[in-house]
This record gives C-alpha cells, structure tokens and sequence, in this order.
C-alpha cells in the first residue's frame, strides 16, 4: 500500500498531512514483516497487526475528516472561516498548507484513498491476526 501511496504521488497527488501520518504505520508494517521472516519471533505478527490496525484507524479519522463528520487537524483543514477576523483569515491563507486534510483529492467507487487505506488496512490486520494464530 505504501507503493501505492508513493505511485499516487508521483501521478500528481500530493499528500497531506494525514496522508503522510498513515504512511507510518505501513513503513513499520514492512519493518516487521522483515523482522518476522528474519528471526521467526511469534510476537512479531501480533505487532504487524496492530500497526496495521493503526493505520487503518487513521484511515477512518482522515475518512471522518474529509467527510465533515469531525473536525481535523488545524494546520490542514479549512477550519471556520466565519469565526475569524480580516487579519487572521489573511494569516491563515499566507500560512495554509498546499494540500488540505479535509478536500477530497481522488476517489474510486465513491470512496476516497483514506477510505480505501482504512478498508486494506483492516483486511491487512486480518492477514497478519490469521499468522498469529498459524506461529
């Protein structure tokens, strides 16, 4: 998924910040898929799991964002224009990011990249749950 994320990026969409947070998990997904061919530690699966879950969490935050059900991050959302003053509406488009949280960049059967990692994300902790119990 990872290399998905990066091929994406290379098409022309950028991350955003919440993008960027649920790559994380993925690179520690990798880490410990390497650990756990390596040594064989029975634990290491378990830990694959719940990074896994991790970014999949992440996933359904960013989904829940994009979706104006929860407000996210400040840095990367539009946040309530309403609320502002002329100054700091001026200082928050001088300081906004290129990419926000909130907008949805690209979607596939009506579901966006942070829909889809949350979806691969579970079914990647299902794979790693199934090793688990197999070591």
């Amino acid at each position: 998924m990872l290399l998905g994320a990066f091929f994406f990026q290379m098409l022309g969409y950028p991350p955003c910040k919440l993008c960027l947070w649920q790559r994380w998990p993925h690179g520690a997904v990798i880490a410990i898929g390497a650990l756990a061919v390596l040594t064989g530690l029975r634990w290491l699966p378990w830990a694959g799991a719940l990074a896994a879950l991790t970014t999949g969490g992440l996933g359904v935050y960013h989904t829940g964002v994009e979706q104006g059900w929860w407000k996210g991050p400040t840095t990367c959302t539009s946040g309530d224009a309403l609320s502002s003053s002329t100054g700091d509406l001026l200082g928050q488009i001088m300081t906004a990011p290129l990419v926000r949280c909130d907008d949805i960049a690209w979607s596939f059967v009506g579901l966006s990249m942070a829909t889809w990692n949350a979806i691969l994300s579970v079914i990647l902790a299902a794979i790693w749950i199934a090793a688990a119990r197999r070591a």
